[in-house]
């Protein structure tokens, strides 16, 4: 048999449209050379071998053609089982064309399901199985069950319910209370067009945006009764209104003008175009996704083993001793030979350490270090708390010998340099509370020295690294303390334990004066370490802290001695009798310095209550959170999970956060699972989703074909290279009729390929242009980048849009526009267009032909505004843009986004100034010298002053309206501080380079004034905003500046 040729990668890529010829093994040892073309799907091509072998001896031994399955080697070198015969042969990318078919093994329909998980979680299901982790197994199990029953329980919803979690409303958030805003409920009729699905002409209804939609499709069904005669009129309650061309609906008792949708069609000045469509279509397509569940679970699987009572040896309590381990050896470790090798190792439960660190004794350096050598730590095992974590760095020192020589005054200086090189963290139980015994070895993560000269990472991940081939490992040895398995106390035994050891409540000394000082603690607004006698009375009026102040719960967790079990005990006593939390408390106790187990499930508790708005609003912190956990079944998992499964817009968010960072080695294993259980609950969603995924690696493919071909090219022949590329039948029907992953409501119909095009800046963005015909509204614009990482961006427009929201919900309405962005992968991701809109930078240039004047050609602006708003909308455009100007002059000062320009702020043609590129915030700058962390000054710029007055120079009023409203917002801002700080907080998990320590959340507290009285910080904003007016002609020259190094006209 020939040798087969390679196939990397590109050759696949490049063939598309080709012919190759592919070996066919046969299950009866056949082997037939065949030409196919590339993008053949593997059923065409199953006919093809069919047909040939019937001319081939022993053909009468083959089954039916279903019964055998394709195989192949994969770029991975692994052998791999095509069960998905829709795919083509370009799109498997086979190693080799090879292709050999077995015998079909066990449930198909199985089989298909999880080929398509692997497929689109981005590992293979196999990888879970060969982990051999009863962990693993035990998680998939439950959680597959979990998930399975959930579905189960979708099919059985009323069409109304169902569309709630198909179609989750988008509402625009409501002004609380009467307060005096800008968000003046609207009084005037509008006129809305609606058109029947079933057909016919459409109608135009005048009616009050203060109505529900049932009385609009009232109108409507009566409307049609009366044109086509009807007899009977149908009832308005059988239908639903469905926005053209999206899949988003308009139902529920909320005023019209409350839909996201009506509310920019008023904006904007347009008629809203609705569809009445009848609940029988609503219902077929409920059973089509039902039916997509190739057999729906059946609900009563065999019950779940009953919990195993642990068997009560010894308990943990009993155990008197110090706790200690032996560290036995290590191996692959890479140091300098003339170095020392030492482990140093400590006790943590959360940021806290348990008791002092410990080092091991200095060995020579090598490849497998031998210490053989007890370290022995000064807390007793009775007192280990059930999450406690065993956190180990590996480091290499200079020998003492050396050191020693150095003169005295040297030696001062001479400050043994410490190289860390590896480091490893473990749980010192395991998932089913048993404290671990025995050896095992641990394979360590590679260290990267930081500023703070740390060598340990508690808040590091407690799975060994993945990579075992190159990994430095330490092999460590738990001792057997008892001669039985020894198990963390039970719930009830702590229950009991912390009940018996209240103490009476004496007469306190005195009384009022302790209580004020209570007071005075825990309303301190620094957030400073307690002295000791400040932590003892916290903990002695613990009661009083939960009868009067609940939401010091932080505070008191923080100052509980979690080394001492009776306090432990006695702390989870009194949490079973705390009042549930505020969200945003709640959300404080999800920080990694909280790691116990009940105040954790005492958390989601008290965050059931969030709606499906504020949990979409805070997804992004939850699931950096799930990076803390230390176990794989933890109570938030099965909340996100629980909620992405009742509501289809937070499961597909779920589902690109998880799956974007499938490629970080700490994380793939719980995401992956996690991503597992949400596929098994919503098959039908999977196939939504895979399609997806298909655009994406083909907008991958075209942005690497273009990063080639765009450096030997013009831009004119780059461009039209990448049309003939996406002119090609694959791509064209993977970027059509797909939801767009930035928002599920929008439907990408068809792509525009002669509007495609590339962006010059070094990863060569993708601008890529779709169409919907029923929209009306010209295209949707998606910018797809590749090699850019996206989470920092994502994080800011999340805050924005929280700002906008919290402004809103103060009758403040501001014009934001918090775009879409959405990181998908490793580096890359994709950004909402905003349609007719232009960059400061290319409306000055063309207003002034020439570079170095256009940025002081002060009229430009107004000038541009004008010619895309005459007459009286002029007026309209620049109350638009200074409401929006506020708004982000207020966004960029508080979150300290510097590196500001013409070119990273834009303008829409209705006047809305916009804020773009996030890629520094909380103050870290971009200078020539790399990166530089100052405040960033309240910011305000001489022409958006000039379009703020109408071009005229003394028109005070409006410019103190202006100052009015950054003033407002900003004041706004401050009363939700604390929850600013919180969600930062949590997004320390993300490991973003620019949000890491405390350092970084400081800035907050600084920009929002949180140590001072309202008084004070808005003297203190009024002193940075006057310092911004006298400023602004400074920001001109800067910007004349960036013109003149970078002309951008295209």
């Amino acid at each position: 048999m020939p040798p087969g040729i390679y196939c990397p990668m590109e050759f696949w890529s490049k063939g598309e449209n080709q012919n190759i010829q592919v070996d066919f093994l046969l299950p009866t040892g056949i082997y037939l050379n065949l030409s196919v073309p590339c993008n053949a799907s593997l059923g065409t091509i199953k006919q093809v071998v069919w047909k040939h072998a019937q001319y081939e001896p022993l053909y009468h031994m083959l089954s039916d053609p279903e019964a055998y399955v394709f195989t192949c080697i994969n770029q991975t070198a692994e052998q791999q089982e095509l069960e998905d015969e829709q795919r083509r042969l370009c799109d498997i990318q086979p190693f080799l064309p090879v292709l050999r078919l077995v015998a079909r093994e066990g449930d198909r329909v199985k089989k298909l399901i999880n080929s398509q998980i692997s497929l689109l979680i981005g590992k293979g299901l196999h990888e879970f199985d060969s982990v051999q982790d009863p962990e693993v197994n035990d998680f998939r199990t439950k959680m597959c069950q979990f998930c399975e029953e959930r579905a189960a329980k979708r099919q059985q919803l009323s069409w109304a319910a169902w569309m709630e979690y198909n179609f989750p409303l988008q509402l625009e958030p409501m002004a609380k209370g009467l307060g005096t805003g800008l968000l003046h409920t609207p009084t005037k009729n509008i006129f809305v067009n609606v058109k029947f699905q079933s057909g016919g002409e459409s109608f135009t209804f005048q009616i009050s945006p203060n109505e529900f939609p049932i009385t609009l499709m009232s109108y409507a069904v009566k409307k049609q009764a009366t044109v086509f005669r009807h007899e009977t009129m149908e009832n308005p309650e059988d239908y639903t209104l469905q926005v053209n061309g999206k899949y988003e609906y308009l139902y529920g008792n909320y005023p019209l003008y409350q839909f996201q949708y009506i509310r920019s069609c008023l904006h904007r000045g347009l008629t809203p175009h609705l569809t009445m469509v009848h609940s029988s279509t609503i219902i077929a397509m409920r059973d089509e996704q039902v039916n997509s569940i190739a057999n729906p679970p059946k609900m009563a699987v065999k019950p779940p083993p009953l919990p195993k009572k642990k068997p009560n040896y010894g308990s943990l309590w009993s155990l008197e001793q110090s706790f200690y381990i032996e560290l036995v050896q290590g191996s692959k470790v890479n140091a300098d030979e003339r170095m020392k090798l030492v482990v140093q190792a400590g006790l943590f439960h959360g940021n806290e350490m348990l008791c002092k660190m410990v080092s091991s004794s200095e060995v020579n350096v090598c490849s497998e270090p031998v210490w053989k050598q007890r370290l022995d730590f000064d807390i007793n095992i009775c007192d280990l708390p059930r999450m406690a974590r065993l956190c180990f760095a590996l480091y290499a020192v200079i020998e003492k010998a050396k050191k020693a020589r150095s003169t005295k005054k040297k030696s001062k200086k001479a400050v043994s340099k410490d190289c860390p090189i590896a480091w490893v963290n473990v749980m010192l139980f395991d998932y089913k509370d048993q404290l671990k015994t025995g050896e095992c070895c641990l394979h360590m993560w590679s260290s990267f020295p930081d500023e703070k000269g740390e060598l340990l990472n508690p808040m590091g991940t407690v799975q060994c690294n993945p990579n075992t081939e190159s990994a430095a490992a330490l092999v460590i040895c738990f001792p057997n303390v008892a001669s039985h398995p020894v198990y963390y106390p039970s719930f009830e035994q702590l229950l009991e334990l912390g009940r018996n050891g209240e103490q009476p409540r004496s007469a306190p000394e005195d009384p009022e004066e302790q209580k004020l000082q209570l007071k005075e603690i825990l309303e301190r607004r620094s957030h400073t370490e307690l002295y000791e006698h400040e932590k003892d009375l916290v903990w002695k009026m613990r009661y009083d802290i939960r009868d009067q102040y609940p939401q010091a719960l932080a505070k008191l967790l923080t100052i509980t001695k979690w080394n001492k079990h009776e306090d432990v005990a006695q702390m989870i006593s009194l949490l079973q009798t705390w009042p549930e939390l505020p969200v945003l408390n709640a959300l404080e106790l999800l920080d990694f310095s909280f790691p116990d187990r009940y105040v954790g499930s005492f958390a989601i508790n008290s965050l059931k209550k969030l709606t499906d708005h504020e949990l979409f609003q805070y997804l992004l912190q939850l699931v950096q959170v799930l990076k803390y956990e230390s176990y794989l079944d933890c109570e938030l998992t099965k909340f996100l999970l629980d909620r992405a499964l009742s509501n289809r817009k937070i499961g597909h968010f779920l589902f690109w956060h998880l799956r974007s960072e499938m490629h970080v080695p700490a994380v793939a294993l719980r995401f992956g699972l996690i991503l597992e259980a949400y596929c098994r609950g919503s098959t039908h969603h999977m196939k939504v989703l895979m399609k997806q995924g298909e655009a994406l690696s083909k907008m991958k493919a075209l942005n690497e074909f273009v990063k080639l071909s765009s450096p030997k090219a013009t831009k004119p022949q780059a461009k039209e290279m990448m049309h003939v590329c996406m002119k090609q039948e694959t791509y064209l029907e993977a970027l059509s009729h797909l939801q767009s992953p930035l928002n599920p409501s929008i439907i990408l119909t068809e792509v525009c390929v002669d509007q495609c095009t590339f962006m010059d800046s070094k990863m060569k963005p993708l601008w890529i242009v779709f169409n919907n015909e029923e929209t009306g509204g010209g295209g949707v614009g998606i910018i797809f980048k590749n090699g850019d990482d996206l989470r920092q961006d994502m994080l800011t427009l999340q805050m924005i849009q929280l700002m906008d929201v919290l402004w809103k919900q103060e009758g403040l309405d501001l014009r934001m526009t918090p775009y879409g962005c959405l990181s998908t992968g490793d580096k890359t991701g994709l950004i909402e267009v905003v349609m007719h809109s232009d960059t400061i930078a290319n409306i000055q240039l063309n207003k002034s032909n020439m570079a170095a004047t256009a940025a002081f050609n002060k009229d430009a602006l107004l000038n541009w505004l004008k010619s895309k708003n005459p007459g009286d909308a002029l007026e309209q455009a620049i109350e638009e843009f200074t409401l929006s100007c506020a708004g982000y002059c207020v966004a960029t000062y508080v979150l300290g986004i510097g590196d500001r320009h013409s070119d990273n702020i834009m303008i829409r043609e209705t006047g809305q100034l916009f804020h773009i590129d996030f890629g520094h915030f909380l103050g870290n700058f971009k200078t020539k010298f790399g990166i530089n962390r100052e405040r960033v000054p309240f910011i305000l710029t001489y022409d958006f002053v000039h379009v703020i007055q109408q071009g005229k120079t003394n028109n005070s009023e409006k410019f103190e309206r202006f100052r009015g409203y950054c003033e407002k917002a900003y004041m706004i801002l401050r009363r939700h501080g604390p929850l600013f700080l919180h969600l930062f907080a949590l997004m320390k998990a993300a490991g973003l380079p620019e949000l890491s320590c405390s350092k970084d959340i400081q800035y907050l507290k600084d920009s929002l004034a949180l140590g001072k009285t309202d008084e004070e910080a808005l003297k203190h904003f009024r002193l940075k905003f006057n310092e911004a007016l006298r400023e602004s002609w400074k920001t001109k020259v800067n910007w004349l500046a960036h013109n003149v190094s970078k002309d951008n006209r295209q």
